[in-house]
């Protein structure tokens, strides 16, 4: 069986960010794939504040909703995280998710390594590139596997619903939810 999870870092229920990672989802599950999609928006994940308990004790010290969310990405065969664009960044709640499970993987070993991983960023107009890359990050110093698609993961939209009109970026998470699955049925064998 094949995992995907799908994180929404939007800080909003049910916005444009929430709607293009379903897309990616729903592909990937046509191809074979079990998905989850996890909201960040009522959950509680306090940025990191770089104590490193974590590399002394394989654990972090922070009580919040962390800990069940870095278990599910553990889990996963393959992860997406998606943002909002905010100030031509990604949204503070992904970026914690990022900071705590980047640390704390370093701490267990490297977790994440040769996972496949991507990212999804919705954007009124700019920041699309710097947030993407800043998400992409994550997954290429984790050790993970990026799968391309026919284009950058990205898409329009300000209102919500707006992200539905951009035809173009629908079809590239759709096209990068599958070539996901594809590409973990090469590493599991299953293909």
């Amino acid at each position: 069986m094949i995992k995907i999870l799908g994180i929404v870092g939007s800080p909003r229920f049910g916005g444009n960010t929430e709607f293009l990672l379903a897309e990616a989802l729903k592909a990937a599950e046509e191809n074979g794939a079990t998905t989850e999609l996890l909201r960040l928006c009522d959950k509680e994940v306090k940025p990191c504040d770089g104590c490193c308990t974590c590399w002394r004790t394989g654990e972090c010290k922070i009580d919040d909703d962390f800990k069940p969310i870095f278990e599910k990405m553990v889990e996963a065969d393959g992860i997406i995280l998606s943002s909002p664009v905010y100030f031509s960044s990604a949204t503070p709640q992904i970026k914690a998710v990022i900071d705590r499970a980047g640390y704390l993987s370093i701490a267990k070993g490297r977790v994440f390594e040769n996972k496949v991983g991507g990212a999804l960023v919705v954007a009124r107009r700019a920041g699309l590139n710097f947030t993407l890359a800043e998400l992409l990050f994550f997954f290429l110093h984790q050790g993970m596997i990026v799968p391309g698609s026919s284009y950058w993961n990205v898409a329009f939209g300000r209102e919500p619903g707006e992200v539905a009109k951009d035809k173009e970026g629908i079809q590239t998470v759709r096209n990068f939810g599958s070539k996901m699955v594809w590409v973990i049925k090469k590493i599991k064998g299953l293909s």
